[in-house]
């Protein structure tokens, strides 16, 4: 009897130990760090409006379930919450049972871009997120649904000094932390908000990027100019500029280029016919040395 007692002493020590850890480990990783792209890419700042009687704002030109809640943006997006200190992220995860209660509470109608087993639930009532995430989310999550409309909080002013920061002037983390403080007087009212913000501001500043000489570059580098040659240049031959004479100067005439000894041998022997023509004709004909030599005898005989 006595071992049983202990036995149940100790379980129910550890079950209170694996409680308190449980606890402490969501609300320690509640939000994570700012490090995810996900499917909402806003090129310039979105169109912010008030929900009636909810201290929240909503995009509705924007396709997707996206809100503003003390200082922060909020998404929803397949099938989880993400949360930024700028309008176009990078985002941070957030855990179901940090998410706030007003960003919960936001009804059905707000929902740009509902999942599907939003369909059937009410329009005007929140989405039904003790039916999603179970029974262990209900019971850490009790009363979130229930709420005294006159007692709720003043909506947080937008950040719209970030309208001027948009395409290629969107700033890198580093530069929205520092663009944050200078511009933004805004401390929030949720606990899990205002440890990620601390969390944020103390994360260190990512390394500057490598920048390369110009004598170290690879051969990704461009090659020069001369080097741009395409198989036009190759089979062309480069064009000759003849010299011109100078104004008032007459041109003096080209001197006859050195033929080859075959071209000139070749030339020697087809004149030599014509020339055996102008003398007389050949030697069939009677003429060329034989005949003159002829003349001679006959001259002689007389």
């Amino acid at each position: 009897m006595r071992r049983l007692r202990y036995g149940f002493i100790v379980l129910g020590l550890l079950f209170c130990l694996a409680t308190t850890a449980t606890a402490s480990v969501s609300v320690g990783i509640g939000i994570g760090l700012p490090n995810v792209s996900i499917g909402i890419n806003l090129p310039v700042y979105p169109d912010l409006r008030p929900i009636p009687g909810y201290p929240v704002y909503y995009a509705p030109n924007v396709y997707g379930n996206y809100f503003f809640y003390d200082g922060m943006y909020w998404v929803f997006w397949n099938d989880a919450w993400y949360a930024s200190s700028w309008y176009n992220g990078p985002w941070a995860l957030v855990d179901p049972y940090v998410v706030p209660v007003y960003i919960l509470r936001v009804p059905v109608r707000y929902y740009r871009e509902p999942p599907p087993y939003f369909r059937g639930w009410v329009p005007d009532r929140p989405p039904r997120w003790d039916r999603h995430w179970g029974r262990g989310w209900e019971e850490r999550r009790h009363g979130w649904d229930r709420w005294d409309r006159s007692r709720a909080p003043r909506r947080a002013p937008l950040p719209t000094y970030q309208r001027s920061y948009s395409g290629d002037r969107y700033p890198a983390l580093d530069q929205q932390r520092r663009l944050n403080r200078e511009s933004y007087r805004y401390e929030p009212r949720n606990p899990a908000v205002r440890q990620h913000m601390r969390a944020v501001e103390q994360r260190p500043p990512a390394p500057a990027p490598r920048q390369e000489r110009p004598d170290m570059r690879g051969p990704a580098a461009a090659p020069p100019a001369q080097m741009h040659r395409g198989p036009e240049h190759e089979r062309q031959a480069p064009m000759r500029m003849e010299p011109r004479a100078p104004q008032g100067v007459e041109p003096r005439p080209m001197e006859p280029r050195h033929e080859p000894r075959m071209e000139r041998q070749e030339r020697m022997q087809e004149r030599m016919p014509m020339e055996r023509m102008e003398r007389g004709g050949g030697g069939e004909r009677g003429g060329g040395p034989e005949r003159g030599r002829g003349q001679d005898r006959d001259d002689r005989g007389r």
